[in-house]
């Protein structure tokens, strides 16, 4: 989307797999062990985005027992001495000291007067680590900015808050000025002003409506949002919008009897609920209204979040990490004649464009491995405000086409 070609250097064989199939070049090995020479007097921008699992709060945080020891092997490399390996052997978790691997890259490329400008992401408990880059980069002649940045802030439907690092030889760094907020802001003397933040229901295309959508009705048509299903079906909520009727296999007498010239709420849009094998039954909104919240994991203290709000932050590769869709009532629910639809795993589809892929993008491998790759993944669209400046470019609403 920026016209930049860039070079990837990754461990993981499946993100390399995805990677090949978008057309990106990509070097798989361990960043820790590939040598900077290649390198040299051919780089303008260093981007550096370490294994979060260390430091994550989905995690166990060893990184954080190791914050010391990265903070060392920081210092070292900034004076061109390599302890890297005594000190890996002191750290609890072996990816705490990947957080360290950038400066080894930048002390030898700043020796070239390389590179241009760098920019860096991790979760925010890394952001004191960034602070003692940001001062290492200035005594090398950087400008540089650090801080804590809100995904949603940038137009990506997931409140995702990250320690960000700026920094740039040629231009004062600072961070994009944020396009969407909370609430919506109007233009004022001060500047333009910020567009609410994306729902996940707009960025999935479910609509956007000032009531949390999509609903679903008990055993519905294809005419509204996405739809229940028995325990154990392997379909998804936007499988409901695309393939229309559930129909339930055991409904209830009463259910079937039901009449059915209702009306679908205040919309006027008639609505029939089906029984498989039963006549054609009917639900009012009060009646069978349901809406969709995403929980993002199956912790305790999980954040959970309505489809017409941003997601919370969205964490993979862990069975404790499951992000699932659950229903809630909205309305008063005839629960004997209605039971809740049960809860159903968030798609690596769904994930992606929650993370502002576009709806085509190639991930390679099975589920398990699609989902890490876009839990690790900076958000694109987010990538791109940080980036443009450094890039010369300019972007505005029309430029993100990411998700179309």
């Amino acid at each position: 989307m920026l016209g930049v070609r860039d070079v990837g250097l990754e461990w993981d064989e499946w993100a390399c797999k995805t990677r090949a199939a978008a057309g990106q070049l990509t070097i798989r090995t361990d960043v820790a062990r590939y040598p900077v020479w290649p390198f040299l007097g051919k780089t303008t921008g260093l981007l550096a985005s370490p294994p979060c699992q260390a430091w994550s709060m989905a995690g166990k945080r060893l990184g954080l027992l190791d914050q010391p020891l990265v903070h060392q092997a920081v210092a070292d490399l900034a004076a061109g001495r390599d302890t890297r390996a005594q000190l890996l052997a002191a750290c609890k978790d072996e990816r705490s000291l990947l957080a360290a691997e950038p400066m080894r890259y930048l002390h030898a490329l700043n020796q070239h007067g390389q590179p241009e400008w760098v920019a860096m992401e991790e979760v925010p408990d890394v952001l004191p680590l960034w602070r003692q880059y940001a001062a290492i980069l200035r005594s090398w002649g950087f400008s540089v900015w650090t801080g804590i940045l809100n995904a949603a802030d940038f137009g990506v439907p997931q409140t995702r808050r990250r320690a960000i690092l700026l920094a740039s030889r040629t231009r004062t760094a600072e961070p994009p000025p944020p396009t969407h907020a909370k609430l919506a802001e109007p233009d004022s003397l001060f500047g333009p002003g910020r567009e609410k933040w994306v729902s996940m229901a707009e960025a999935l295309g479910w609509g956007a409506t000032d009531r949390p959508v999509p609903t679903v009705c008990a055993g519905g048509g294809s005419g509204g949002g996405p739809e229940p299903f028995p325990s154990g079906a392997r379909k998804t909520l936007t499988d409901a919008r695309d393939r229309g009727t559930w129909k339930p296999q055991n409904a209830p007498a009463e259910v079937k009897s039901r009449r059915k010239d209702a009306r679908w709420g205040e919309r006027g849009v008639a609505r029939e609920c089906r029984s498989a094998g039963g006549p054609d039954l009917a639900c009012t909104a009060e009646a069978c209204r349901w809406s969709w919240s995403l929980r993002s994991n199956n912790q305790a203290n999980a954040t959970v979040r309505r489809a017409d709000e941003p997601a919370g932050t969205l964490f993979f590769g862990h069975r404790a990490n499951e992000c699932v869709w659950v229903a809630e009532p909205a309305g008063n629910v005839l629960v004997e004649d209605r039971p809740a639809p049960e809860s159903i795993r968030i798609t690596a589809h769904e994930a992606g464009l929650l993370q502002t892929f576009p709806a085509a993008y190639p991930w390679a491998g099975n589920k398990g491995q699609q989902f890490s790759q876009i839990g690790n993944a900076v958000p694109p669209r987010l990538a791109a405000h940080l980036l443009a400046p450094h890039l010369g470019k300019t972007l505005n609403p029309d430029d993100f086409t990411l998700a179309a």
